[in-house]
């Protein structure tokens, strides 16, 4: 027969459990999602960024500056889609040693080592995980395309 300690720590055990769930997973739902919309942007169907909790969803950034594609081949166009990744992590509030996954979308594959070569010069160490492909076209006539993910340290 159990004696009424042990039923009152096993019953307290029970709600600490339940109330330890009921606070876990309201805190999922605690926070609403920020978007972050850069001046630029607006009409476009799409966010810059979203920020969900500590992590920040950045949109698919291209190589460009407020004229359009910028001059000087893939290492300019790699050079402007960083700097604008930059403009919206910035805005968003998180530094570029916040981002921990990239993906990099090429044109042409074989411009990869002059991308690659920028990326390492912009990107801070450690360096984040990435992928890199090649897409069979891009908008605007992109040569490259870059989007990242960021958690906030």
């Amino acid at each position: 027969m159990k004696t009424p300690q042990r039923l009152f720590l096993g019953t307290f055990a029970v709600f600490i459990v339940f109330a330890l769930g009921l606070i876990a997973s309201s805190n999922c739902y605690a926070e609403k999602h920020k978007h972050i919309n850069l001046a630029g942007g607006k009409g476009l169907p799409f966010s810059d960024g979203v920020i969900a909790g500590k992590t920040l969803y950045v949109a698919g950034r291209e190589g460009s500056d407020e004229k359009g594609k910028a001059a000087g081949g893939i290492a300019a166009e790699t050079k402007a889609a960083l700097e604008n990744i930059q403009k919206v992590i910035k805005t968003a509030r998180f530094e570029m040693s916040d981002i921990v996954c990239v993906t990099v979308y090429l044109a042409d594959i074989q411009e990869f080592g002059d991308m690659n070569k920028v990326y390492k010069e912009i990107m801070p160490d450690p360096k984040p995980a990435r992928a890199t492909i090649q897409a069979a076209s891009l908008v605007n006539n992109a040569r490259m395309e870059v989007s990242e993910i960021a958690v906030k340290q």
